[in-house]
């Protein structure tokens, strides 16, 4: 993928699939949009692939952010828009869409929430620990980077070039800028109401060993609030799942038939068999 610019842009794998369906990728706290990379071989297969990547110092609150996402995609389907689009969040990325989805809501046809970070401003000890990262000197906030990798991550499932990526992206944020992500999802509000509103089918997707928010039960509570949503709990996973070498994100979405027709007839019956 190409890098990133001083201004949020998709990233593009190799493979260019403009016949295909467009899948929109927003990522983790990280922003950086590399962490896509053990997904991107699968993906390529049913999809045209675009990961979002956002400045290292971009320090847009959620509106703008989401505006700029949504500027985005349509410049994509400026190009071709009689296909599907399917949006996707990882972790802060699964705030980010479902704002994009609840923005404009007639852009997508599916919609995929990984390990959403939708609970942590429920989360009291997250929210005042979260706090104590404005007093925490830098050299001490690099150290703090690479420990917290153990609760990002079920590290052992993780190819040791994949935990480089993470720990790589995970230092590319600096701490200014990680402090104001946090605080974006420790002020994240999305209520049963809104929720309501997004009636496109929706796959969420939590990993049962994430040591860092409580995603089997955020699911639960998605689910419950969504009209046309099912859950996927990957039980020995991780928050950073999409790392881990046996998770593959295209099967989970073939398994669980959450696939348009069209899409499942003209792409992943022959990418298969």
């Amino acid at each position: 993928m190409a890098e990133v610019t001083s201004y949020p842009c998709f990233l593009t794998p190799s493979k260019l699939n403009p016949d295909y369906p467009l899948f929109v990728f927003l990522p983790g706290m990280d922003g950086s949009g590399q962490l896509l990379r053990a997904q991107t071989a699968g993906l390529e297969k049913a999809f045209d692939v675009r990961c979002l990547a956002i400045p290292p110092t971009d320090l847009s609150n959620w509106d703008i952010l989401t505006d700029k996402v949504v500027a985005l995609i349509e410049g994509e389907l400026a190009k071709e828009s009689q296909r599907s689009v399917y949006l996707c969040g990882e972790s802060f990325g699964g705030c980010l869409a479902m704002k994009v989805a609840l923005k404009v809501p007639q852009l997508f046809d599916r919609l995929i929430l990984v390990n959403p970070a939708s609970s942590f401003n429920r989360q009291l000890c997250l929210r005042l620990g979260s706090q104590l990262t404005y007093w925490v000197p830098e050299f001490f906030y690099r150290l703090g980077s690479v420990a917290i990798l153990m609760f990002l991550a079920s590290l052992g499932r993780i190819a040791p070039t994949d935990r480089q990526a993470l720990l790589d992206a995970v230092r590319s944020v600096p701490q200014k800028t990680a402090m104001w992500r946090v605080s974006l999802v420790r002020e994240f509000d999305v209520d049963e109401t809104q929720l309501c509103k997004i009636a496109q089918p929706v796959l969420v997707i939590a990993g049962g060993a994430d040591h860092l928010l409580p995603s089997v039960e955020e699911a639960g509570y998605l689910v419950s609030c969504l009209p046309n949503a099912q859950t996927v709990v990957l039980p020995h996973s991780g928050h950073a799942c999409l790392l881990e070498a046996d998770v593959s994100l295209c099967q989970i979405m073939k398994a669980h038939n959450f696939l348009e027709h069209r899409d499942k007839k003209q792409i992943f019956q022959p990418a298969f068999s």
